[in-house]
């Protein structure tokens, strides 16, 4: 009888090329093949530069794709050229980008590309991403695309120059951690509220060096959109990856992406894709089963992800915490974010709202603001702005009226980028300022010096944007 494997061990175990190399006496490490490498602006310059100094080429260019979204302007007349955008080092990096890219004969999808947008987007939306296949990017959150049954790797810039030189990893297998979620989701309560309750819960080391596997009822009635936001976050909680095993949405979702398997190869893809399971009987290194029926609407007080509590909540006393490392980093963070234990999360004045990120910048983040936000008003002293995910999901929204929903209501609509998820563009927070933010880190400085972060979903984004506050969506739903 074979011996049942999860899903993580049929992947990692299909594309190994040789193991136990790289450090004395194996331990667990192995060089991977990497079926598609993600490139961005950040992380690619100087692998470039290292490949040029070797005098070496990229092994698969057309296993490659190069975006450009962490310094991305998105203003539409900062885009018109890229000698217009203000910041010398963010300018710089992307003409990089289009030369390397065009030196190597690597895809490239520039700012005047409808296809641009957030890597973690783009690849699910072009079906770079498959089921069973590995994916290395130079950016954490490529855990996004575990959603889709792929292995994930994110990887530093030495690492990005030796995919690109070898279409190959070293990499250490990792301990599996399987998460079972089981319940319904309440009205108003989203995928992004569900990973912060997890993170609230394990705190943001709680599965350092497993690969996450989620599973169970509640996650298999999730939409795609909804699993990638979930997988989005699994790096806050400290996992080098997370996995979905592929099913019926899955395949829908792929079907006809420009990557994508067509015609008779199509059904045989799926053939195989639908073998991409955990085995009955295989072993998990930890196991946990979460029942989410009476989350609540989260949103964060502090400067980590685990820094998190319901809507209706208060702002926790340190002086109840009994691990004296937790108990300083708890008194460090009010002290950023300018809060007092015993605060009411509702109420909280804001300044800032920002809808976008990849973690919810997909259509269905944009239509689950909408829909708070039709027939209603940003309140007078916020700034709102709504970056979609890729060119391609902002025509889908304007397509639907979105966008006029959301200029409506006094929300900027942007291009897309990673804009004010990081201070690495032309979109950031001042110092003192306060954000509702549907990003995936508020760290001190995360989205401008300074600046303080409260993390939570687009409904509940655009409910603090009316309110004027951090406020709790069902109230504005159940009276709208």
């Amino acid at each position: 009888m074979p011996v049942p494997r999860t899903l993580y061990e049929k992947i990692w175990r299909s594309h190994v090329v040789e193991e136990d190399v790289g450090q004395k006496g194996g331990d667990g490490f192995a060089l991977l093949y990497m079926d598609a490498h993600v490139l961005d602006e950040h992380t690619s310059a100087q692998a470039f530069d290292g490949l040029r100094a070797k005098g070496l080429g990229v092994r698969k260019p057309r296993a490659t794709l190069a975006v450009v979204d962490h310094c991305a302007p998105t203003r539409a007349l900062a885009r018109d050229r890229a000698s217009g955008i203000a910041d010398r080092a963010a300018r710089l990096q992307i003409e990089a980008m289009a030369a390397n890219a065009a030196q190597f004969g690597v895809p490239h999808f520039g700012l005047a590309d409808v296809r641009q947008g957030i890597s973690h987007v783009v690849a699910p939306e072009q079906g770079l991403a498959l089921p069973g296949m590995t994916v290395a990017c130079g950016d954490s959150h490529v855990s996004t695309l575990g959603a889709l049954g792929a292995l994930p790797f994110g990887i530093g810039t030495s690492e990005v120059e030796h995919v690109l030189a070898s279409q190959t990893l070293l990499a250490r297998r990792s301990k599996t951690l399987r998460i079972d979620i089981a319940g319904t989701l309440p009205a108003f309560v989203s995928a992004k509220d569900l990973i912060l309750a997890l993170i609230g819960r394990m705190g943001t080391a709680g599965a350092t060096g497993h690969a996450v596997e989620f599973g169970g009822p509640l996650v298999r009635a999730l939409s795609m959109e909804a699993r990638l936001t979930l997988a989005n976050m699994s790096v806050e909680l400290g996992a080098p990856a997370a996995l979905i095993a592929p099913d019926d949405t899955t395949f829908a979702y792929l079907k006809g992406r420009p990557h994508a398997p067509q015609e008779a190869m199509w059904d045989k893809a799926v053939a195989y894709w639908r073998t991409l399971r955990s085995d009955d009987g295989a072993a998990f290194d930890a196991e946990a089963t979460v029942d989410a029926s009476s989350l609540a609407p989260q949103v964060t007080w502090g400067t980590s992800p685990q820094d998190v509590v319901a809507v209706s909540g208060h702002v926790p006393d340190p002086a109840e915490e009994r691990d004296a490392t937790r108990r300083k980093a708890m008194i460090r963070a009010l002290d950023y974010m300018g809060l007092r234990s015993g605060a009411a999360m509702i109420g909280m004045k804001i300044d800032k709202v920002f809808i976008g990120s990849c973690t919810n910048s997909r259509i269905e983040d944009l239509r689950a603001a909408a829909s708070v936000l039709r027939g209603r008003t940003v309140a007078s002293h916020v700034e709102a702005l709504v970056v979609p995910g890729s060119g391609l999901v902002k025509q889908a929204a304007e397509r639907e009226g979105l966008d006029r929903v959301f200029r409506a209501a006094g929300f900027d609509w942007r291009e897309p980028g990673c804009s004010m998820c990081l201070a690495m563009n032309e979109d950031r927070l001042n110092p003192g300022e306060r954000c509702a933010s549907t990003s995936n880190r508020n760290f001190e400085g995360r989205q401008g010096a300074g600046g303080r972060t409260h993390l939570l979903s687009p409904a509940m984004a655009a409910a603090a944007a009316v309110s004027g506050a951090i406020a709790d969506v069902r109230d504005l739903r159940s009276h709208g």
